[in-house]
């Protein structure tokens, strides 16, 4: 009973928490997006003292539950390591801790968060790296699927789905995330929870608290017959069969132990039965596996694959037509101009506090409606978002990315406050401008500017009928890019946003 709870509520958690990196419409962080910030890590950034101090609470009532139900990337491993052992059982065996390096790697991890260097921190941070993992890898799949939904809908005259675009946010990133995939993928498979048991930084504090647990799995050794089954079955590799003794520091309460058990002798409790010496060990044969249908499975695959490669061709064919007018001419991409300061977002306060506080798990860019925040290829604050505004800008009345954010690097502001606050300045590049370069009138940057920030003026002073150009009142300007996404000139803007180191209200 008590493993089934626990897979009901890390299913509960695992799904839910894939979903708030899936959901584009950033609809149901309203409802889930507390799972978010009750991570330890970003609890702990955001100086959230009652929910560490609850998980401390709980890691000493009943262990590592943490690990094994409400963190992400925990429940992610237990996945693939289910699967692993529908082909192969009884796979596990004890090996002793390696708390050298579990402890080497908490002392880094310790170093970067105390330096300000996060990013560096982030590649082990268990939430985080499963918030790359999803954000890169499991949302195109998801938007792919939503676009073919929306396609078919649409020839039935159904408006239920809307399509769309789906784009590489950080090559960076992407790379990180699907090495970070396939290590934790290969680890899990073949070894259970060794990532968590370590490397993981959370794990390792956890699991020095979890020694001093209320409550936790006991081996009976008046009823244990030796068999080994236990320890074959834990995948966390804690449980010496032969000393009849579990190592707590590992164990993330996972309760598989109890249920492989045939004769009752491990039970969650917080008393030690007395100890009684162990009886002669009788060996298990491991059941025969039936025989899987290599036709059906290689048909699936086949489908699959076929429905990718649809899903794909669907996808470039719709980007290809987004980079040609109605005459079919090209139209170019626009280029990041070099900015001296990275822009972050508003309730970012300053470049400083969101270095020092983002763990980089790319919730806020996957929530972003307006495809402003991009993770950052710099070394120093690599993967974490910065705000750039090639496909759009940031609109004053979009306050998602403070909302969703766990660890206080981006902290809530509202419509009103967030229309007053100045996270760059535009600047005016007249090479580029097309009234100069053209000789035609234009003005898209002062039309759509929200502050009214850049007035048209005539290029000659002395002529009042000559072309005009944007005049920037850097007073005024809030830097939400509204002048630099929508200004025609290709492939650089002539007018782009620089940050501010620090924000102020204007």
């Amino acid at each position: 009973m008590l493993r089934k709870i626990r897979v009901v509520a890390a299913i509960f958690c695992f799904v839910s928490i894939t979903l708030l990196f899936l959901d584009f419409t950033g609809t149901l962080h309203a409802w889930l997006g507390w799972l978010a910030k009750i991570q330890l890590l970003p609890a702990l950034l955001a100086l959230n003292v009652g929910v560490v101090i609850g998980l401390i609470i709980l890691t000493l009532l009943f262990g590592r539950i943490y690990c094994s139900v409400i963190c992400p990337l925990g429940v992610f491993q237990d996945v693939v390591s289910w699967i692993s052992g529908r082909r192969k059982k009884n796979r596990f065996h004890y090996s002793p801790a390696l708390n050298g390096l579990r402890y080497v790697v908490l002392l880094l991890f310790v170093v970067a968060l105390v330096a300000g260097v996060s990013s560096a921190a982030a590649l082990i941070a268990p939430y985080s790296a499963y918030g790359r993992i999803a954000s890169n890898l499991f949302a195109p799949l998801w938007q792919w699927s939503n676009n073919l939904l929306a396609m078919l809908a649409e020839r039935v005259d159904s408006y239920a789905f809307y399509s769309v675009d789906v784009w590489m946010k950080g090559a960076v990133t992407l790379g990180v995330a699907a090495v970070t995939f396939i290590v934790l993928v290969i680890l899990a498979w073949r070894h259970g929870r060794t990532y968590c048991n370590t490397i993981c930084p959370v794990g390792t504090v956890l699991g020095f608290l979890s020694r001093f647990s209320l409550f936790k799995p006991v081996i009976d050794t008046t009823k244990c017959n030796g068999c080994g089954l236990c320890a074959r079955n834990c995948k966390a590799s804690c449980i010496d069969a032969k000393a009849h003794a579990i190592d707590y520091s590992r164990c993330v309460a996972c309760m598989d132990c109890i249920g492989k058990c045939r004769q009752g002798a491990i039970s969650y409790t917080r008393r030690k039965p007395a100890s009684q010496p162990a009886q002669t060990a009788v060996s298990s044969t491991e059941p025969v596996q039936t025989k899987t249908n290599v036709t059906e499975a290689g048909m699936t695959r086949r489908g699959f694959l076929s429905l990718g490669a649809m899903m794909a061709l669907g996808t470039v064919v719709r980007a290809q037509e987004k980079k040609v007018d109605g005459g079919l001419a090209i139209i170019e991409d626009k280029k990041i101009p070099d900015r001296e300061i990275p822009i972050v977002p508003p309730g970012a306060e300053s470049l400083r506090h969101f270095t020092q506080h983002c763990t980089a798990c790319q919730l806020c860019v996957s929530v972003c409606p307006n495809q402003v925040l991009r993770p950052s290829g710099d070394l120093m604050r690599m993967m974490q978002p910065e705000m750039s505004y090639e496909r759009g800008y940031c609109r004053p009345e979009c306050t998602k990315c403070g909302e969703v954010c766990p660890t206080g690097a981006i902290r809530p502001v509202t419509a009103a406050d967030k229309s007053a606050i100045q996270i760059g300045y535009a600047v005016w590049v007249k090479e580029n401008c097309i009234p100069l370069t053209d000789g035609v009138t234009c003005g898209n940057c002062a039309r759509h500017c929200p502050t009214g920030a850049i007035t048209m003026v005539p290029s000659d002073p002395a002529d009042p009928k000559s072309i005009k150009i944007p005049v920037v009142n850097t007073e005024r300007c809030i830097g939400c890019g509204a002048c630099e996404n929508l200004c025609p000139a290709r492939p650089f803007s002539a007018i782009y946003v620089e940050g501010d180191t620090r924000h102020r209200t204007v």
